[in-house]
C-alpha cells in the first residue's frame, strides 16, 4: 500500500511558511549583522585595520563554505530527508551521526593546516598586503580559523533542523555569533585599532561556539539519540558522501572567485578591500532573505517530491520552481533596482559614521551598483541549483560553476586591471568592476542551470510576465526616489564630502542628517514600488494587501 503524502497545496503551503521561518531568522541575524558592520565602520572605517580583518575573515571562511550550510544542505538533506519520508527514523539518525563523525574528524584535521599555513594563504588572497598589513592579517587568521571550524558543526545542527521543517532557530542562531563580536568591539572600543580588531576576533571565535551551542539542544531533542561514528559502513552514508564531494568541488570553485576578488581589490588598495567587504555584507541581505529563504525551505519538500514517480515528480518541482521564482522576482528586482538609485542612502544609513565617512558611502555605493547586476542570476540560480540537490544531482551545478569562475577569473583581470585605463576612470574604480564581472558570469551559470533542469524535467516555469511587471514597478520607484533626491540635493545643497572626492559626477545625497534622509526616502521607494505592482496586477502585491486588510477587518 502507497503510503499517504501531503496534497501538493498542503505542502506548497508549507513550504511558504518555511520560507517565511527563514526569512525571519535570516532577517533577524542579518540585522545585528549590520550592526556589527556599522560597528566596524565606526571604529576603523576603511583603514588598514577593518581590511586585515576583511582579508582574514575570508581565508578560514573557505573551510565553512566548503563544508557548511550550502554545501551539507546540497547532500546532507536530501538523504535524509528521504529517509524520513520512509519513516525509518533509524536509519536517519544513524547517518546523522556517521556525518557529524565524519565533519568532526575532517574539520580538525583542516583546521590545524589552516593556522600552520596562514603566511602562505594571507599572501594567495591578498598579495598587496605587505609589512603591517599582512603581519596582522596573518595573526587574525590564526585566531579565528578553529572557530570557523566549530561553524561547519553548526551546519550540521542546520541541516537537522530544516529537514525536520525547523528553520527559524538555525538561521536565527548567527545572531549569538555577531552579538558576541559587537559585545568585543564594545568592551574595548577605547583600545587602539590593532587591539581592537584582535578582540573582535576573539569574540569572533567566541561566537562561533555559541551558535554551534544554542542549536545542539534541539538537535538532540529531534534525534532522540546520537552516536557520532565516523563510518562509511552505511549505504546512506556512503550516498551523502558521494554527493557531498562534488558539492564541496561546485562550493571551492565558487570560493576561488571570493579568493580572486579580494586578491584583486588587494592590488587596488586596502581601502578597496574593505568597501568591497561591506558593499558585499549589503548585498547579502536579499541574497539571503530571499534566495536563501525560498531555496532553503523548498530544498526539503523538492527532496520528498524527488522520491515520486518520474512524470508526478516532474510536475510538482515545476510547480515548486514557479511559486518560488515569482516570489523571487517580487522582492529581488527591486532589491537591484534600489542598489541602482539609492546604494548611497542604504549604504550611508547602514554605515556613515565616526571613520567611515561620505566619500566611503559614495564608494560602497559604486560596488553595490555592480552587486545588482548579479541578484536575479545568483538567488534564481540557487533555485536551480536546489532542484539538481533533491534530484541528488551534484555534479551539473559543479559543472556550471567552474564555468562561471573560470570565465570570472579571466574577465575580471581585464576589467579590474585594464579596462578602467581605457576607459579614462580612475584605477581605484577597479573595484567596481569586481562585482560586475560578478553579474555576468552570474547569468550564464543561471541560463546555463536553467535550460539543464528544462531538459530534466521537461521544461522550466516562465516568468518573463512577472519579471516585466516588478520591473516596470522598480524602476517607476527608482525614478521617483532619484527625483526626490535631486530635489532635496538642489534645495539643501550636495554633500561635501561626497562631493568633494567625486567631484558630482553621479547624483549626491542631500547635506542633511543621513540617516532620517536616508529612511524617508527607503520608505518612498517602497511605497512607490508596493503602489506600482498593485496597479500592475502582481498577485504577491495584492495578495499582501489582502491579507493586511484581513487581519485589521478580524
Amino acid at each position: 500500500m502507497l503510503e499517504r503524502v501531503p496534497t501538493d497545496t498542503q505542502s506548497a503551503g508549507r513550504s511558504g511558511r518555511g520560507a517565511v521561518f527563514v526569512a525571519a531568522g535570516i532577517l533577524l541575524s542579518r540585522l545585528v549583522g549590520l550592526a556589527r558592520q556599522k560597528l566596524f565602520a565606526h571604529y576603523l572605517g576603511n583603514g588598514v585595520e577593518a581590511a586585515a580583518y576583511a582579508a582574514a575573515t575570508r581565508i578560514p571562511n573557505v573551510l565553512q563554505n566548503l563544508l557548511g550550510e550550502g554545501v551539507l544542505s546540497a547532500s546532507f538533506i536530501p538523504v535524509f530527508a528521504g529517509l524520513r519520508a520512509k519513516k525509518d527514523e533509524e536509519g536517519a539518525r544513524a547517518v546523522a551521526g556517521a556525518v557529524f563523525g565524519l565533519l568532526a574528524v575532517l574539520v580538525s584535521g583542516l583546521v590545524l593546516v589552516g593556522v600552520v599555513a596562514a603566511p602562505l594563504l594571507v599572501d594567495v588572497i591578498a598579495p598587496g598586503y605587505e609589512g603591517r598589513s599582512r603581519e596582522l592579517t596573518v595573526a587574525l587568521v590564526r585566531l579565528i580559523f578553529p572557530g570557523t571550524g566549530v561553524l561547519v558543526l553548526s551546519a550540521w545542527c542546520l541541516g537537522i533542523l530544516n529537514s525536520h521543517r525547523k528553520f527559524f532557530l538555525s538561521y536565527a542562531a548567527p545572531v549569538v555569533w555577531n552579538g558576541c563580536i559587537i559585545a568585543a568591539l564594545i568592551a574595548f572600543r577605547g583600545e587602539a585599532r590593532e587591539t581592537l580588531v584582535r578582540w573582535a576576533a576573539w569574540g569572533n571565535v567566541a561566537g562561533s561556539v555559541a551558535q554551534f551551542l544554542v542549536q545542539v539542544p534541539n538537535v538532540l531533542r529531534l534525534l532522540g539519540r546520537l552516536s557520532p561514528r565516523p563510518t562509511l559502513s552505511l549505504p546512506s552514508v556512503r550516498a551523502v558522501v558521494t554527493g557531498f564531494l562534488p558539492a564541496v568541488a561546485a562550493r571551492g570553485v565558487v570560493q576561488v572567485s571570493a579568493w580572486v576578488d579580494t586578491a584583486y581589490a588587494s592590488l587596488i588598495s586596502e581601502r578597496a578591500v574593505a568597501a568591497l567587504s561591506y558593499a558585499q555584507t549589503i548585498a547579502l541581505l536579499p541574497i539571503s532573505l530571499f534566495g536563501m529563504a525560498i531555496s532553503a525551505a523548498e530544498l526539503p519538500a523538492m527532496s520528498e517530491d524527488a522520491v515520486k514517480s518520474h512524470d508526478e515528480r516532474a510536475a510538482a518541482l515545476k510547480e515548486r520552481l514557479q511559486a518560488g521564482l515569482e516570489r523571487l522576482a517580487f522582492f529581488v528586482v527591486p532589491s537591484a533596482v534600489g542598489f541602482l538609485a539609492a546604494g548611497d542612502l542604504i549604504s550611508g544609513a547602514l554605515l556613515e559614521s565616526g571613520a567611515f565617512t561620505a566619500a566611503d558611502s559614495r564608494f560602497t555605493w559604486y560596488i553595490l551598483i555592480g552587486s545588482g547586476v548579479a541578484l536575479w542570476a545568483q538567488t534564481s540560480g540557487r533555485l536551480y541549483s536546489s532542484a539538481f540537490y533533491a534530484l541528488r544531482d551534484t555534479r551539473t551545478p559543479l559543472k556550471f560553476a567552474a564555468l562561471r569562475v573560470g570565465l570570472g577569473v579571466a574577465l575580471g583581470y581585464y576589467a579590474v586591471r585594464i579596462l578602467p585605463g581605457q576607459l579614462g576612470l580612475p584605477q581605484h574604480l577597479g573595484a567596481v568592476f569586481i562585482t560586475v564581472t560578478t553579474g555576468v558570469t552570474a547569468w550564464l551559470e543561471m541560463e546555463l542551470l536553467k535550460r539543464a533542469l528544462a531538459k530534466e524535467l521537461g521544461g522550466v516555469p516562465g516568468v518573463a510576465p512577472q519579471l516585466l511587471r516588478v520591473g516596470v514597478a522598480a524602476l517607476v520607484a527608482g525614478a521617483g526616489t532619484l527625483g526626490a533626491k535631486a530635489w532635496l540635493t538642489a534645495t539643501y545643497g550636495a554633500s561635501t564630502g561626497a562631493s568633494a572626492e567625486w567631484g558630482g559626477a553621479v547624483l549626491a545625497p542631500p547635506a542633511l542628517t543621513i540617516f532620517p534622509v536616508s529612511l524617508g526616502l527607503l520608505t518612498l521607494f517602497c511605497v512607490l514600488y508596493g503602489a506600482a505592482a498593485i496597479a500592475l496586477g502582481v498577485p504577491q502585491a495584492r495578495g499582501l494587501v489582502a491579507r493586511l486588510l484581513r487581519r485589521r477587518s478580524g
